[in-house]
């Protein structure tokens, strides 16, 4: 018998080229008059806001923007867009861009509505009141932070990247529309990428994975791992670019379900120490992690294998699991993810941190889902590993 388990997805989902169009009827739709925009200041110099703000007025929609949000999310953002939020009296968040504006939006939506600060609620389940409704478009194919229950906020602080996993988390509604991403630049697109694939992994191989995610999982891997490298190469391959966004979204809604594993967990410290973004750490780590892992469920990266195109044909299952860690790594070399080096983190510091790093990665939970358990002993070396590897 199958256990009793909960799938969560937005209540709308609109993809396809031009979807976007569809925000000011979507919105309204929501009985909100007024919302808060949140965005970054690229999205506003690129003009890409331009048309959601003239689909807004034209469907009677009031708005106030919010363009603070220029690195991955902070307390301090939070704080200023609920400030924002709650002087203008708005009714609802509409979030714009990559993975922080949207978690940002997520963040300000929750504590509009919940007393206190944001860092009594990092972890599952501790929220008790539904947020004001978040309308979610991204414009890279990365986070699926339009599709998930989790929001991360780094606490400055304490130099921590807070998971904040809630259903009051989800947007009501995602608006996925690749023509977004034509403009996103080839480092970005690459990183981005390698973040989805990690999660539609991560998600496969998870102890926490279920049936309806591994159809997500398995799909988003053959779509990403089948297009990234064209939709890298030439940013304006709009069948690359669709491809790859839809995958993103189906391992957004993978991961969402069922979890990610040791990858995010190691990520996280990484991000919040070095300040290397989200999707570059991931893509450093999962090759050395994928390599780690597979002796835990081989079957599994078998499979993972075959969805990245591998004729695993005579092979047994930890030979083909070698396979996909040997796919994994070439994406990663030909979309030319750069090192730790390369992005100027320090090796000996990273070395004396890596204790205290991998108490964090711990803590989070998320490694508690690998398929092989790791000791804090061996997260340093993943850590010394990734760093000397890439």
């Amino acid at each position: 018998m199958l256990p009793v388990r909960q799938f969560l997805v937005p209540p709308v989902l609109i993809t396809g080229s031009g979807s976007s169009e569809r925000v000011g009827e979507e919105t309204q739709k929501l009985g909100a008059k007024k919302v808060l925009i949140v965005t970054d200041k690229v999205m506003i110099k690129l003009g890409a806001l331009e048309p959601i703000k003239k689909n807004l007025s034209d469907n009677g929609i009031q708005f106030v923007i919010f363009d603070g949000v220029n690195t991955e999310p902070i307390v301090e953002y939070v704080l200023e867009g609920l400030d924002l939020f709650k002087k203008n009296g708005c009714e609802a968040l509409l979030a714009f861009g990559g993975g922080s504006p949207i978690d940002t939006a997520k963040a300000i939506s929750v504590m509009a509505t919940n007393p206190g600060s944001i860092e009594q609620y990092k972890g599952l389940h501790n929220i008790p009141n539904p947020g004001f409704p978040v309308v979610a478009i991204p414009t890279t194919a990365g986070t699926g932070s339009e599709v998930t229950i989790f929001t991360i906020i780094t606490d400055t602080k304490r130099n921590e990247k807070m998971l904040i996993g809630s259903v009051h988390c989800l947007p009501r509604v995602a608006i996925v529309d690749p023509l977004l991403t034509l403009s996103c630049p080839r480092g970005l697109t690459a990183a981005v990428g390698i973040d989805a694939l990690t999660h539609a992994i991560e998600a496969y191989v998870s102890l926490k994975a279920q049936a309806m995610s591994d159809v997500f999982a398995l799909s988003a891997i053959k779509l990403i791992s089948g297009s990234l490298r064209q939709a890298w190469a030439n940013g304006q391959n709009v069948e690359a670019r669709e491809k790859v966004m839809l995958g993103a979204l189906q391992a957004g809604i993978a991961f969402s379900n069922a979890s990610v594993a040791l990858v995010h967990g190691m990520s996280r410290p990484i991000g919040a120490n070095f300040h290397v973004p989200h999707g570059t750490s991931n893509a450093i780590l999962l090759p050395v992690v994928t390599e780690f892992s597979i002796i835990g469920n081989p079957s599994r990266y078998a499979d993972i294998a075959r969805a990245m195109g591998v004729n695993t044909e005579g092979m047994g299952d930890l030979e083909a699991a070698e396979s996909a860690v040997a796919a994994i790594k070439k994406l990663v070399r030909d979309i030319q993810i750069p090192s730790l080096k390369d992005l100027g983190v320090d090796r000996e510091r990273l070395i004396a941190l890596a204790p205290e790093m991998a108490d964090a990665a711990i803590a989070s939970g998320s490694p508690a889902n690998n398929p092989r358990q790791a000791t804090k002993e061996e997260i340093v070396e993943l850590y010394r590993l990734a760093y000397e590897v890439g």
